[in-house]
C-alpha cells in the first residue's frame, strides 16, 4: 500500500491512519497541519503541540505515536531521535512552513482568473471554487460568502446578463444556495435539450390531420378505380355493338 494513502486497521486510536501522511516534498503540509490539529483535539491531545502545556507523559506518548504514523517514512527516519510531539511539530513547521509563500500566490492567481463562464458545468466550477478557496484559507486568507457570490455572478457570460440579474435580485446570502439553483437550472436545460434531440419540433404530425389525410386518399382511390372499371366496360360494349353492326351490313 502507498505510504501516503489513508488506511484503517481497527477503531482504536493509534492503530489507524485517518488521513494522508505528510509527504516528503511537503506539498500537502498545509492540509496535513489542519487534519493533524483536528484529530489531536478530538482525542484530547491538542495541548501536546502548544507551548508551555501541561500534558502528561502518557498524552505526549500517544500524540507522538499519532504524528509519526501520519508522516512519510523518510521523515520518521530523519526525526527518529525526537520523542516530544511539540518538538516534532515545530521541526516540521520550520521545514515546510515556506509552503505558504508558494501556495498563496498561486491560489490568488487562480482566484483572480476563476470565471463561471469558463467551465463546462456547474459542478466543475464549484469544485474549482472550493479547491482554490480552501488553499487560500489554509494560508490565512479569508474568502467570505459574499466574495464567492460576487465572483460567480460577475463572471457569467455576456449572453446571460438577464439571468445574472435575476439571480442577483434573488438575494442569495450563501454561495451554496446559488450553486443549488444553478445545478437545478442546468439539469432542466439538459432535459429540455434531450427531449428536443429525441423528437425535434415538427417531426411528429398531428394525428387528426394524418387520419383525415389517409381517409381522403382512400376515398379518392376507390373513386378512381370505380370510374375506370365502368369506363372500361362501357368502351368494350360500344366496341362490340359497332362490330356487330358492321358484320350485319356485310
Amino acid at each position: 500500500m502507498n505510504d501516503l494513502e489513508p488506511k484503517v486497521l481497527d477503531g482504536k486510536f493509534g492503530k489507524t491512519r485517518e488521513f494522508a501522511a505528510l509527504d516528503l516534498s511537503g506539498d500537502n503540509y498545509l492540509s496535513w497541519v489542519l487534519d493533524a490539529k483536528i484529530h489531536l483535539r478530538a482525542n484530547g491531545l491538542g495541548q501536546t503541540i502548544v507551548d508551555e502545556n501541561d500534558a502528561s507523559p502518557e498524552e505526549n506518548a500517544k500524540a507522538m505515536i499519532f504524528l509519526r504514523r501520519h508522516i512519510h517514512k523518510a521523515l520518521k527516519s530523519e526525526y527518529v531521535v525526537v520523542d516530544e510531539p511539540l518538538v516534532l511539530w515545530k521541526a516540521l513547521g520550520e521545514k515546510y512552513d515556506h509552503q505558504k509563500t508558494v501556495t498563496l500566490p498561486r491560489a490568488r492567481y487562480e482566484w483572480t482568473h476563476l470565471r463561471f463562464q469558463d467551465d463546462k458545468s456547474v459542478s466543475e466550477y464549484n469544485s474549482a471554487m472550493h479547491r482554490i478557496t480552501s488553499l487560500m484559507r489554509l494560508c490565512g486568507e479569508n474568502i467570505s460568502e459574499e466574495d464567492m457570490l460576487e465572483k460567480t455572478l460577475s463572471t457569467f457570460h455576456a449572453s446571460n446578463v438577464l439571468l445574472q440579474q435575476q439571480y442577483r435580485h434573488s438575494g442569495f446570502k450563501k454561495y451554496s444556495e446559488l450553486v443549488s439553483c444553478l445545478l437545478l437550472a442546468e439539469q432542466n436545460n439538459e432535459l429540455l435539450l434531450k427531449n428536443h434531440q429525441s423528437r425535434p419540433t415538427g417531426s411528429a404530425p398531428l394525428p387528426e390531420i394524418n387520419a383525415a389525410s389517409q381517409e381522403v386518399n382512400a376515398t379518392s382511390s376507390r373513386g378512381s378505380i370505380h370510374k375506370r372499371g365502368r369506363g372500361g366496360k362501357r368502351g368494350h360494349w360500344q366496341g362490340s355493338r359497332k362490330d356487330h353492326g358492321a358484320r350485319s351490313r356485310v
